[in-house]
């Protein structure tokens, strides 16, 4: 069964041009249209004068609070959680991931996707998003694919320490090196403005959980997608978002929620 629980979002956009609209949902057994979910999801209007930066989070969490199973996220997933993620993933700019979460996922480039090439288009994007890894010691395998086949180059975000030979070596693979920090690591807050200079405003992160408590720490997150799934993992796997605690939590507002098959998909914006 899918279902949608309405929350009122004053911010959001109905679907981009290019997509078809959206019939409203009959709570039935289909999935859920593209269309449908890019008007969900859509970022919000841009604000007058140079476009702000707006960095969403997308994550899936079992029941008992596990990001993970055996150092994966895809055991926890669905079907429909995939056809989210390729959603968010069209509908953004770049897509921020930390260096261990390339290795364990096996990351590849972001593919061009039809049903949203005249959306992206029309949003003056490219025709996929670009891949920007977040590593401290770039170490990191540059003849995998994200490197050497990307439909726009990968980029490699790092501090203004980082070993010369790796700069070099990513270089060489084809990745664009953006320095966002003034030593070994990234600084969150300067990773989000470097993009921005870029022209990269609609930003998506996937994490893992180390880079993800680093942006909330750092108070540059602006809205969370959260997949809970229907499962118990038990075990000792990581939450959502590691690192220190932050001194007050952050307080998010619902802005959406849907159900499909059990899982429930929420997005929660900046209160």
């Amino acid at each position: 069964m899918r279902r949608l629980f309405p929350v009122t979002d004053e911010t959001a956009v109905p679907a981009q041009e290019g997509v078809p609209e959206a019939g409203a949902p009959d709570g039935g057994g289909r999935e859920w249209s593209l269309a449908e979910l890019a008007a969900v999801y859509a970022y919000p209007h841009p604000e007058p004068g140079a476009p702000r930066p707006w960095l969403r989070a997308n994550m899936v969490s079992s029941l008992d609070g596990a990001a993970q199973h055996e150092g994966r996220s895809q055991p926890i997933s669905s079907a429909a959680d995939m056809r989210i993620f390729g959603t968010l993933r069209a509908l953004s700019d770049v897509v921020l991931v930390g260096a261990e979460t390339v290795r364990q996922e096996g990351y590849r480039p972001a593919r061009v996707r039809a049903d949203f090439a005249g959306a992206r288009k029309a949003a003056g994007q490219g025709p996929a998003p670009a891949i920007a890894v977040v590593t401290a010691s770039l170490e990191l395998d540059f003849s995998l694919p994200l490197f050497t086949s990307p439909v726009v180059p990968t980029l490699v975000l790092t501090g203004a320490a980082a070993a010369p030979d790796r700069v070099a070596a990513a270089e060489k693979a084809g990745a664009r090196v953006v320095v966002a920090g003034d030593g070994m690591g990234v600084d969150p807050a300067r990773a989000v403005r470097a993009l921005a200079e870029l022209g990269h405003t609609r930003l998506l992160t996937e994490g893992g959980p180390r880079l993800l408590g680093q942006l909330v720490a750092a108070e540059v997150l602006d809205e969370l997608c959260l997949t809970i799934s229907p499962m118990l993992t038990a075990g000792d796997a990581q939450r959502i978002a590691g690192g220190p605690s932050v001194v007050v939590p952050r307080r998010f507002a619902l802005a959406s929620l849907l159900e499909e098959d059990g899982f429930l998909f929420g997005r929660y914006r900046r209160s």
